[in-house]
């Protein structure tokens, strides 16, 4: 049967229900109304009990109708009866179809084949549903119908609803474990009007009342950097951020961040608290400070360090100090396909950086950044061309990013002067003076915490795209 012909059909059992007296989607008082979950778990015979519910299955047998009914906390039996509830209450539950959700009140008790069971006494319509439930879901060829009608993705698909579960239990995770340690959470702007705080192309809008431009932040960093200056010590955010670039596996234009930021603290400082949090999670989640990505078991024991600079010293003869030709010409000299329009030194290290992307598969600190990547940044004193950051890439994925902050006023104009010498055209931005102003007040030492909670939430769920981890990723409208 086609869809347009179930539809009808249902519409014609909502018009009978209406005629009959009955309002389809009218608002019940649900005051006795327990989870499905608390029945089965404390289950006895003849408990007088009410739940609601959606019915997932639907099976007569003459006079009598067995139903599933199913809500967010599992799935119990229900069974309905002419003898008991007389002819005309039971006819009407001929419109009930799968899909609808219903509330039903009765009593307890167990089949000849042992299965938990609610005779209904009464039954009460609260939605009723005009399209059917998607059948063998799995089988969709398009995988981005999934993403496209999510609630169906969830409502069809126990292991996809398991993930949205776990993600909420990794933020509630994080909230706990910097909140045990004193961190403040705090809510910073999404709306700027200066795109700053991290390199990305943003989104723009418009504000009428103010007749002004605004960007979608990128980052809320210097927002929470003039935090530390106001005199909070340990201040944290779980943020919305968004960049208008593109999109893939591991990229998604809106995207949610965990910064943190400590002061008297530095790089290593975070890096011993960057350990300690995904240890935390991990035994808070699985019990154990292991997780399994990608069929590889990941030790959250063994922690690693490997210098940027040592790797392109050793795959390209690169030093940190060499000039943007001499870069150009070691890259060509290892075959290494450099694109036309480049348009500066930066570009060619992010590039790099690209290509050297870690593929180890426990935690890998990727120390030894150069300056030049690194704008908000310190420098090593015993390098003034490395800064004292860290990249951690786990299963081959970047999930964090840190450093001692630079809070020298002056020095970090400077850099944002040579930021700018190094922007597209279609990157161009203002310097955010008032960041600078803050500076110029005094930021204690501090050290910076950034980890992506979607690329996260994709390692402990086991999940190879950022797509199944986000509940309604960015998608091209569909051209009819």
């Amino acid at each position: 049967m086609e869809m347009s012909e179930i539809r009808e059909q249902r519409i014609s059992k909502l018009n009978f229900l209406k005629e009959k007296g009955i309002e389809p989607y009218a608002g019940v008082s649900l005051l006795e109304r327990i989870a499905i979950a608390e029945v089965t778990r404390d289950f006895k015979e003849e408990m007088n009990v009410e739940v609601c519910g959606r019915v997932i299955a639907k099976r007569l047998h003459g006079k009598v109708v067995f139903c599933d009914l199913r809500d967010a906390t599992g799935k119990i039996q229900i069974y309905l009866q002419e003898a008991s509830l007389g002819k005309e209450k039971f006819s009407l539950f001929d419109a009930i179809e799968v899909a609808d959700i219903i509330a039903v009140k009765g009593s307890t008790f167990k089949t000849r084949m042992g299965e938990p069971t609610i005779k209904v006494g009464e039954f009460n319509l609260l939605s009723k549903a005009l399209r059917p439930l998607p059948e063998k879901w799995h089988g969709l060829k398009d995988i981005e119908s999934r993403f496209r009608q999510r609630y169906l993705d969830i409502l069809s698909n126990k292991e996809v609803k398991e993930i949205f579960l776990r993600r909420s239990q990794i933020v509630r995770s994080i909230r706990e474990f910097l909140n045990q340690r004193g961190y403040l959470e705090v809510e910073t702007p999404m709306l700027h009007s200066i795109a700053g705080g991290a390199r990305g192309r943003p989104f723009k809008t418009y504000h009428n009342e103010y007749e002004l431009e605004l960007f979608l932040r990128i980052a809320p960093e210097l927002y929470l950097k003039r935090l530390l200056v106001a005199g909070f010590e340990r201040v944290y955010e779980i943020n919305r951020s968004f960049r208008n670039e593109g999109v893939s596996t591991r990229h998604n234009p809106e995207f949610t961040m965990l910064e943190a930021y400590t002061v008297y603290s530095d790089c290593r400082g975070v890096m011993k608290l960057t350990e300690e949090l995904f240890r935390f999670l991990a035994k808070t989640i699985f019990g154990k400070e292991e997780i399994v990505y990608q069929d590889t078991t990941i030790d959250l024991t063994s922690w690693q360090e490997v210098s940027f600079a040592e790797e392109m010293k050793k795959r390209f003869n690169i030093e940190p100090q060499d000039r943007l030709e001499v870069l150009i010409e070691k890259l060509k000299k290892k075959g290494v396909e450099v694109p036309s329009g480049f348009f500066s030194r930066s570009f060619v290290l992010n590039l790099i950086a690209d290509l050297i992307e870690t593929k180890k598969e426990n935690p890998v600190f990727v120390v030894d950044l150069f300056t030049e990547l690194c704008p908000l940044a310190k420098r090593k004193p015993d390098n003034p061309y490395l800064s004292e950051r860290f990249e951690l890439f786990i299963g081959g994925l970047e999930v964090a990013n840190a450093y001692s902050e630079l809070n020298d006023p002056l020095e970090q104009r400077r850099r944002f002067e040579e930021e700018l010498k190094d922007l597209p055209k279609e990157e161009k931005k203002s310097i955010d003076q008032d960041f600078l102003l803050a500076l110029e007040h005094g930021m204690p030492p501090a050290g910076g915490l950034g980890v992506g909670i979607d690329r996260l939430v994709m390692l402990f769920c086991n999940q190879p795209s950022i797509r199944e981890v986000i509940l309604f990723p960015l998608l091209r409208p569909i051209v009819e």
